[in-house]
């Protein structure tokens, strides 16, 4: 199974049978909100077994000595953080926004930004990291403003490309709140590119989604972009 394609619209956990890892089926939804099913203890503990014993092959296979002083406890350190920087598929977005939207007689544009945040690229396994700002305008519902934060977190905490990523928040936001529209600018800088390949360090990466008014109006789109600016 190429677990490397897992996406958030054909979700998957992973359990232990005859064996070998297999996806289990998770009924389809809007592939930008829905979340991976929270896993149980028992498949979890599976499932860091399961990292860890690839970590052990992982530093074989690059030619080091996984059982020596500094490397015996690599390979479950190792397991614990690709599990914690993929945490966000077993978050639900309607339960880290539960109980924080309200009804209010708002209609002026809402920004939220420099939220930081840090992601995988699903390219190569390696982060990448920056500032989201996310703005909307109310149409009779605002949200928390913490959430914004966490729907950001929620969707980076997994294994990403930018644009995706993007794309995912602004539809989160949409659906939740149904505001006139939505904007999200992401600025990262990618380890892939700075590390290895163009190895370009200083190099940064911005998208933008938009929905609704951000989306129709030339106005509105550049209010929220100056206020992003400044």
């Amino acid at each position: 199974m190429d677990r490397g394609r897992l996406t958030a619209s054909d979700a998957a956990i992973l359990e232990k049978s005859n064996g070998e890892i297999a996806p289990v089926a998770v009924p389809q939804d809007d592939q930008y909100t829905v979340g991976r099913p929270k896993v149980q203890n028992g498949l979890c503990e599976r499932r860091l077994n399961t990292l860890t014993s690839a970590a052990h092959d992982i530093l074989q296979a690059l030619g080091e000595d996984p059982e020596r002083e500094g490397l015996k406890k690599t390979p479950k350190r190792m397991a614990e953080a690709l599990l914690f920087f993929t945490k966000g598929y077993e978050t639900d977005l309607m339960e880290i926004t539960n109980e924080a939207v309200f009804a209010e007689d708002a209609d002026e544009m809402v920004v939220v930004r420099d939220i930081d945040i840090f992601s995988m690229c699903e390219h190569h396994l390696v982060p990448f990291f920056g500032k989201v700002h996310i703005g909307y305008i109310p149409k009779g519902k605002v949200l928390g403003l913490s959430k914004l934060a966490r729907i950001a977190e929620m969707f980076a905490r997994r294994l990403q490309v930018q644009e995706r990523l993007t794309k995912q928040i602004a539809q989160a936001v949409q659906k939740i709140i149904e505001p006139t529209g939505v904007a999200v600018v992401v600025e990262c800088t990618h380890l892939c590119m700075a590390m290895r390949g163009v190895e370009k360090p200083g190099s940064n990466t911005i998208t933008s989604s938009m929905t609704g008014l951000f989306r129709e109006d030339q106005r509105t789109r550049d209010a929220f972009f100056r206020l992003v600016k400044n």
